[in-house]
This record gives structure tokens, sequence and C-alpha cells, in this order.
């Protein structure tokens, strides 16, 4: 049994720009978030790594950006399901606050105020990925969700720890593509 990912994050947001941290707020993609998804879209259609074609269904998290991304990547090509497990992190009292404010590193084990920690985002990403593969074995999905869900499937796929996952993640290292793959067994 196999389940092959490609995964996808939401386009810059009003406020990614705004360096405020969303978590469970909905998100409003900006107008270069529009444009990067679009400009992805183009990306994906000529891309000999990712192949369009194979792609069975798309699941985008349940906010509103990711809808938003998710609708300009796939609408009338795919079908789009929403799955509120895909959702960011929870960051509780820190939603909408300075992004300096949230440190990962801090909330791995400990929830944010009122929110969640990492290791509950793993949790209902684990319950996810068992969905996957009882549901759609064989199949490859594209998923268009967040950050700490992308870390969740480094942990869960790759065997990292969070403090590997979080010290690797491609924000650090400003080193985007045009969608990660994964696969869970």
């Amino acid at each position: 049994m196999s389940v092959k990912i490609i995964y996808f994050v939401h386009g810059t947001t009003t406020d990614n720009l705004e360096h405020k941290a969303s978590g469970w707020e909905q998100g409003q993609l900006s107008s270069k978030g529009i444009e990067q998804v679009l400009n992805l879209k183009e990306i994906l259609k000529s891309n000999e790594i990712i192949d369009f074609s194979k792609i069975d269904l798309v699941i985008s998290s349940d906010l509103k950006r990711a809808i938003d991304s998710a609708n300009y990547l796939f609408e009338g090509e795919k079908e789009i399901l929403h799955d509120e497990r895909i959702r960011e992190c929870n960051y509780g009292e820190l939603s909408l606050k300075d992004n300096s404010l949230v440190k990962y590193e801090e909330h791995i084990e400990e929830p944010f105020p009122n929110g969640e920690s990492l290791k509950d985002v793993e949790k209902r990403m684990k319950n996810f990925t068992n969905y996957l593969l009882e549901k759609y074995n064989g199949k490859t999905i594209a998923l268009v969700a967040h950050k700490a869900p992308q870390l969740a499937l480094d942990v869960i796929t790759k065997g990292m720890t969070w403090q590997e996952a979080i010290d690797s993640d491609w924000r650090k290292t400003k080193n985007w593509q045009p969608g990660w793959m994964y696969e869970i067994k």
C-alpha cells in the first residue's frame, strides 16, 4: 500500500505581507499570492518532474488561502476536496500577531497559548495519511496546505525529528520548488 503526495503551499497572503501569523484564521491571498499560484500553474503544465496529468485528486486545507490557491491551480481540471486535518497549526492567542512571536522550536510538545503543539499537528496528519492509504491506495494526491502540515509530513515520511524538520525547512533556506514529493506507506 502506498500513496504518492505532491505537496503545494498556498500563495502569499495579505497576512504574510504584514508579517502576521494566520494560524487557523482564514487569510486572504494577496495579488502577489495570486500571481505566484498562476505562475506555478504554468510551471506545472511544462514540468517534467511533476506530471500534472498523473494527479488523481487534489485535497486542500479548509482554510480560505489554501482553498483559493487550489482553485487557481486545479479548478476545472481536477476534483478538489477540502480537509480540516491539513490546516495550519493553531497558534491560539498568537494568531494574527507578529510572525516573530511564533517559534515552532518552543512548541513541539507544548501547545501555543490556547492553541496546539506541533505534535498535535503530527497526530492530525498521521490520521490524515492513514485515511489516504485506506481510501486512495496507489493514487497520486496533490495537497495544498501550510507550513506545519508539510513539516509533519517530513517527520512522518522521512523519519525526521521535529527539530530537524524545522531546521531544514525550505522557508529558512529560501529553497522554494514547484511541489514537494512524499510517499506514504
